[in-house]
Parts: C-alpha cells; sequence; structure tokens
C-alpha cells in the first residue's frame, strides 16, 4: 500500500487551512480552477507512479543485490541522516538535469506551468517522470544503503518538499543557509530574470551554494510564478503532454539526425538561451479562464470522488490483474481529463463528462463488487442518484454549448 495514502487527509486540510489563513490576512484566495488543476496532476501522477516507483525500486534492489560493497546498518541515526544527505545530493542533480535539459524538461515543466503558488501547487506533478531521480541514486545501492532504507528516505525528501510551496511563511533566519525554505522555493518557481534555473535542492539548499545556484528572494521584487511559455490550459493530461509536442514540432522542422537529437538535449530556452527575454514583472498578466461558478462547485466535488478512487486504487492494485490496473487508471484518468475540461471551456467537454457519468452509473448498476470493493445497496443507490444529477447538469451544458454555437460546437478543441 502506498503511504501517500495516508497523506492525503494532511494534503487537503492543509490546503483548506491554507486558504482560510490566506482570507483572515486579506492575501488573495486560491485561483480554483487552477488549484484542481494541480490536484488532479498530483493524482493522475499517483496513478503513473504504481508502475514508475515499483520499476524503479525493481531496479535500486536488484543493483543493491548485485553490486553493494556492503549493507548499512538500519539502526544508526546517524547513517539515516547521512543517506538523506547523499540522497538529497543526487536529487538535485536530478531536479537540476530537469530544468537544464530539452527532454527531461517536458517531463518537470508541469510543476512550474502554475502562475499561483500555494500547497497545491506542490502537488502539480509530473506522471511522466519519476525514474531519472531513482537511476541517479543508484550509487547508494553500491555503496549499500538497503532498499527500504532507501525507499524512506526518498519518501522523506519528497515529503519535506510540500510544505515550502507557500507566500505564508517569510524569512527563516539562520535555516535559509542550510535548507530549502518557502523564501528560496519561491525564487525557484519564479519566471523573473534572476529567479531562472535557481535554488534546485530538495530538503538542502546547501547544494545551490556550493554549484553556484543560490539566489535570494528580493524585497524590492515581488516573484511573479510560472514558466515563460504559458501553458494556457487546465487539463492535466495536456499540462503532462504539451512541452512533448512542442518537442516533437521542432525536431520535425530541424533538418539531420544529429540537430534533431540536439533538440532533446538542448536546455529550454536553448544552446545559447536564444529565446529567453528579459522579463517585465510589471506587464505580466495571468492565465484565467473565467470559470463560471457552477463548473467550480461540480469541479471541487467530482475532485473529491476521485480522491476516493484514487485511494481505493492504490490500497488494491497490487491484487489486481494488469489488464483491471489498467482499467481502473482509465477511469481516473477520464475523469480528471473531463472535469478538467469543464474547467477549461472546452467544447467537447459536457458530452464526455455526461457519457462517462453513464458508463459509471451502469458500472454500479451491473456490478455490485467494483474493483473488489462491495457497496451497499444504500451506498449503490445513493451513488447512482448523485451521478445521475450530475448526468442531467452535464446534458443541460451540452444543450447550452451547442445553442450558444452549434457550428463550433461539433468541432474538437485545439
Amino acid at each position: 500500500m502506498s503511504p501517500i495514502i495516508f497523506a492525503f487527509p494532511v494534503f487537503l486540510a492543509s490546503i483548506m487551512l491554507e486558504a482560510w489563513l490566506r482570507w483572515r490576512r486579506g492575501l488573495p484566495g486560491y485561483d480554483i480552477p487552477d488549484a484542481l488543476t494541480s490536484l488532479h496532476a498530483g493524482a493522475l501522477s499517483q496513478v503513473a507512479g504504481v508502475i514508475v516507483r515499483l520499476l524503479g525500486f525493481g531496479v535500486y534492489a536488484l543493483v543493491f543485490k548485485e553490486f553493494a560493497l556492503v549493507t548499512w546498518p538500519t539502526d544508526n541515526p546517524a547513517l539515516w541522516v547521512l543517506a538523506l544527505l547523499i540522497y538529497d545530493h543526487f536529487y538535485y542533480w536530478s531536479h537540476r538535469l530537469g530544468h537544464e535539459v530539452g527532454l527531461f524538461w517536458a517531463s518537470h515543466v508541469i510543476h512550474h506551468s502554475s502562475e499561483q503558488f500555494n500547497l497545491s501547487t506542490a502537488l502539480r506533478q509530473s506522471s511522466t517522470g519519476g525514474i531519472v531521480p531513482t537511476l541517479l541514486s543508484m550509487p547508494l545501492a553500491i555503496l549499500g544503503v538497503p532498499p527500504m532504507m532507501f525507499a524512506i528516505i526518498a519518501l522523506i525528501d519528497l515529503l519535506y518538499q510540500y510544505w515550502v510551496h507557500t507566500e505564508l511563511v517569510g524569512r527563516l533566519g539562520w535555516a535559509e543557509k542550510i535548507f530549502v525554505t518557502p523564501s528560496n522555493h519561491r525564487v525557484h518557481h519564479g519566471q523573473n530574470d534572476y529567479c531562472i534555473d535557481r535554488n534546485y535542492g530538495g530538503v538542502f539548499i546547501i547544494w545551490d551554494r556550493i554549484y553556484g545556484t543560490y539566489e535570494d528572494e528580493r524585497p524590492d521584487e515581488k516573484v511573479v510564478y510560472g514558466v515563460r511559455k504559458p501553458v494556457g490550459s487546465l487539463n492535466p493530461l495536456w499540462i503532462n503532454l504539451h512541452h512533448f509536442a512542442d518537442l516533437a514540432g521542432q525536431m520535425r522542422r530541424t533538418p539531420g539526425w544529429r540537430q534533431k537529437i540536439q533538440v532533446l538535449l538542448a536546455p529550454p530556452g536553448g544552446w545559447h538561451h536564444e529565446d529567453v527575454q528579459p522579463f517585465e514583472p510589471a506587464t505580466f498578466s495571468r492565465f484565467d479562464r473565467q470559470t463560471p461558478a457552477d463548473v467550480k462547485r461540480y469541479a471541487m466535488a467530482h475532485y473529491v470522488a476521485l480522491v476516493l478512487m484514487l485511494a481505493h486504487f492504490l490500497m488494491v492494485q497490487a491484487g489486481l490483474s494488469v489488464e483491471m490496473r489498467l482499467l481502473y487508471a482509465g477511469i481516473i484518468l477520464g475523469s480528471a481529463v473531463t472535469v478538467g475540461g469543464l474547467l477549461d471551456g472546452a467544447r467537447w467537454a459536457f458530452g464526455l463528462e455526461a457519457a462517462r457519468l453513464v458508463a459509471v452509473i451502469a458500472a454500479i448498476i451491473v456490478w455490485p463488487a467494483w474493483f473488489t470493493l462491495a457497496t451497499p445497496m444504500v451506498l449503490r443507490v445513493l451513488m447512482v442518484i448523485g451521478l445521475a444529477w450530475s448526468l442531467l447538469w452535464s446534458l443541460a451544458g451540452a444543450l447550452r454549448s451547442l445553442r450558444a454555437d452549434p457550428a463550433r460546437a461539433a468541432i474538437p478543441a485545439e
């Protein structure tokens, strides 16, 4: 069972607490569509991570078994701290590669695509990355760090990074010199000129100081979050894949196979940062899809259902066949994509959402045990009633879309 399951309630409760504190302090509140996009992306990353983590952990265990020089005892706290230090050092380099190599940036850019900075942003994780940090950490296996010890320190490193995604915590004095903090991580997420490619550390900021990539947050220039080329979408599938599509287009336009490979290996701005222009914070305008209030409420309700499905999937996936895992993953993906399409105002979203709801209602009626979960009749009836209401809402939205522009409603969204 994935330990992330137990973190779900903490994540959601802390996000609600942060939203309340922002309101109490008179700060701008959460952008609901943006936050839901981050949460949808986080859900998809967990589904994809079932395969990626299993593969990476398996490779690590194999390298440890065949090539470990010694075996570190797990009852020595000092060795745990040392293992975390070494792991975080390798994390620094994998994170840096994620920014400075085009192909790896295609996986990592999703985490930087939000123009907001709050705890929900921390959950905006990639579904296509994850294997590189594990591969770069193989020296730990050779040094003799046992697989379970490795898995725990990797989880500690990951969970630590959650709390630093907030604007509510200012500078922390001496801690800024040693640890990753909200202040120096805000710089990492900025698109200001002084923020680009800075502060890569996971737990410790000392690596940035050693390798010359550290930058302090400037009190006289507010950090503007996001990326220089905005995604312009709230669809979690597209924000995972859009930069891969950009790379594919560049490769098609580039003659010669060597040059095509260079497209993949070059930094996002090219070898000489050809595309990086000076940034003017004062002229920046945030992306806003102007999502209607009823769509926001609908999306929040269905995200709760998605979290319940995801938690159940992570609990039972080890006992499912490959086909059942893929089917369940497809259901979660379909929910995230269609609800993301609604937030995006996509013309196809209402119709696809209605089709999804019909399929789920039929599945609940036909199969009493849904992926090993035997639901009582009363609960099944309540679920069908709720989904039926959602279906009527979706069909009404589809009709409104057709009446508003019948010609364009038949055309797929670009």
